[in-house]
């Protein structure tokens, strides 16, 4: 099959020829008809992300049709997605807890075991989701990553009205409508200047949308999906007593130091790690009825290091997606 392949951390994908997957018990095989390109498949390819396994096949919003399943959760035909946790060990403390998201051994798609930037794949399906009719294959890429972290991110931010997102990209354009859906004002943040990003956030409902140094309003809670550490400080100051910063991404820099003043008044930080496949049945119910529209541009999938540095350069309107 064809696929992009990481052969070492900071170097560009290969387009490769490389063997079919074969599936093992409880595993389907997958052709993949899309599959999305998230940041976090920066963090991998530029080695921000240790210990990936290599050489690698990224990519961790797959949509794909089944062609051959060994368990009986899925038949051949059916079309399903593959997200980040793509294995937990079901014994640990965390599993146990119902926290599967903090697994102590997972593995993760597109980092730890092969992904979907490739014509085929194979899956756990245990922890592959049936993809609601109302989407395509594009449009249901960023549900998987973007949409599924972003909406734990979102969850964890409490029952704000008024709400700050810092970085409009792929999560927070699709966290946007569900916000406006369930009546909360966004206040979309971006670096000044982002036209693109600002426009796209007032088209998709957010009450203001401008740079990051003129939040208009205080917040009653804040996202920060832009891996930027110095907006951790910035978000604080930004929100009323007993807010949360939530902050979104699996990779940040660093954060710089601030006084304790912005901290007091019961103010909280707070990451996200990963998902539990309760928040993409949750969610992949709730984006239908939103309805949640992706913004996306299409890549042929062996134009990936494109779709990469457009995503690196800040260049991508909504989601960049691969096509096989």
């Amino acid at each position: 099959m064809r696929a992009m392949v990481l052969e070492a951390p900071g170097t560009p994908l290969a387009a490769s020829e490389v063997p079919d997957p074969v599936p093992g018990g409880g595993q389907v095989l997958l052709r993949v008809r899309a599959c999305g390109v998230c940041r976090t498949d920066l963090h991998v390819v530029d080695g921000e992300l240790a210990n990936p396994r290599l050489p690698l096949v990224p990519g961790h919003q797959v949509v794909a049709e089944v062609l051959h399943a060994t368990g009986g959760r899925f038949s051949p035909g059916d079309r399903v997605g593959v997200p980040w946790l793509g294995w937990t060990c079901g014994a640990c403390r965390y599993c146990r807890a119902e926290r599967e998201n903090l697994c102590e051994l997972a593995r993760f798609t597109g980092y730890t075991l092969d992904g979907g930037y490739a014509e085929l794949c194979v899956a756990d399906e245990r922890f592959c989701f049936p993809i609601p009719a109302d989407f395509k294959d594009l449009e249901a890429a960023p549900l998987l990553c973007a949409g599924l972290i972003g909406y734990r991110a979102y969850r964890m931010a409490g029952e704000a009205e008024t709400i700050g997102f810092y970085g409009f990209g792929a999560a927070a354009h699709i966290l946007c409508q569900l916000a406006v859906w369930e009546g909360r004002r966004v206040i979309a943040l971006t670096r000044a200047g982002d036209e693109a990003a600002q426009s796209l956030a007032r088209e998709l409902g957010a009450a203001w949308a401008g740079a990051v140094e003129d939040v208009p309003e205080p917040l009653d809670a804040a996202i920060v999906f832009a891996p930027v550490g110095e907006l951790v400080p910035a978000a604080l100051g930004a929100v009323r007593p007993g807010g949360e910063v939530v902050c979104a991404g699996i990779h940040m820099s660093d954060i710089p130091s601030f006084p304790y003043e912005l901290l007091w008044g019961e103010r909280v930080v707070r990451s996200v790690a990963n998902l539990t496949r309760r928040d993409g049945e949750e969610f992949l119910e709730l984006a239908p009825r939103a309805p949640i529209r992706t913004e996306v541009e299409e890549f042929p999938l062996d134009h990936a290091n494109e779709a990469l540095a457009k995503l690196r350069a800040g260049r991508v309107r909504g989601a960049a997606v691969l096509v096989p």
